[in-house]
């Protein structure tokens, strides 16, 4: 069930990404891999519609889906929000549709989470290649604004949230009645710290593509140069270490360790600071 569930949440991702791709006023030259199949760079055209259409219904159809099969498959599905995990009765119909839209938005988030990095990392790379520009495309006019606002918009934008999503919580009885609106907020705090947390994945990933595409060739391809072309951006704080030795240059190794080790501690020490919190 909860790969099916992973399954589902891409195929509504790849919804919102082509109904977001049919905004875009300008054509993006890349028709070599799965990007291009997205259509996200067609211009606007009728129908557009049918894909958040096509959206809410699988997100309302899965939940009914999951109210009737979860149950006898002993089904509890969680939302893991690095610093508290939410757990949903597979039997009650209203916490199933709950489940099916929070879980959704937090794929949603990640998703952009992911494309704001890539923005920050990439900041200086021209619109010519054609994946960033995509990638502005995607994140619109926050593609624009300054890099200290776009690292604290995270931030807001979690700890905003749970401000009316905590009361929402409490009233399906996922969490407990009677907190104090500066417990909230203190809450609403760690969750917007711990969103960041989103972050060391995509770097470790991107410092293994660039690691492999450094030593082996696996064909030119523009992801894949863009892959790259992040994970030396992400390697400037390191240029000043000697860690190349002959051919080899273990700055990725390094920098994948430090970001591992950093997402480790800064979780644990986050988890321990919700768990202080009152509840």
């Amino acid at each position: 069930m909860s790969v099916l569930h992973f399954i589902l949440n891409l195929v509504g991702l790849l919804m919102w990404v082509n109904w977001r791709g049919m905004g875009f006023k300008e054509h993006v030259p890349y028709r070599s891999t799965l990007v291009h199949t997205l259509k996200s760079a067609e211009p606007r055209r009728p129908g557009r519609w049918r894909y958040l259409v096509g959206l809410a219904m699988l997100l309302i159809g899965r939940a009914w889906l999951y109210q009737s099969i979860g149950p006898g498959l002993r089904w509890v599905p969680v939302i893991d929000l690095q610093v508290i995990t939410l757990p949903f009765r597979s039997d009650q119909p209203g916490k199933m549709m709950m489940f099916s839209w929070l879980s959704f938005g937090l794929i949603w988030t990640v998703f952009h989470l992911a494309l704001l990095l890539l923005s920050i990392v990439n900041r200086s790379v021209p619109d010519t290649q054609p994946v960033q520009h995509l990638i502005r495309q995607h994140l619109g006019r926050v593609a624009q604004w300054p890099v200290v606002i776009q690292l604290m918009l995270p931030f807001l934008f979690c700890a905003v949230v749970w401000l009316p999503l905590q009361p929402l919580l409490t009233a399906a009885g996922l969490l407990p009645a009677g907190v104090a609106m500066n417990i909230v907020a203190e809450q609403g705090v760690t969750l917007g710290i711990a969103v960041f947390l989103a972050w060391p994945p995509i770097i470790l990933a991107l410092m293994f593509l660039h690691l492999m595409n450094s030593y082996v060739y696996l064909g030119r391809s523009p992801l894949l140069d863009f892959a790259s072309l992040a994970g030396r951006n992400l390697l400037k704080p390191l240029s000043w270490l000697p860690l190349r030795l002959g051919r080899m240059d273990f700055a990725p190794v390094v920098a994948g360790i430090i970001v591992w080790l950093v997402a480790v501690f800064s979780e644990r020490g986050l988890v321990a600071l919700f768990n202080r919190l009152p509840l």
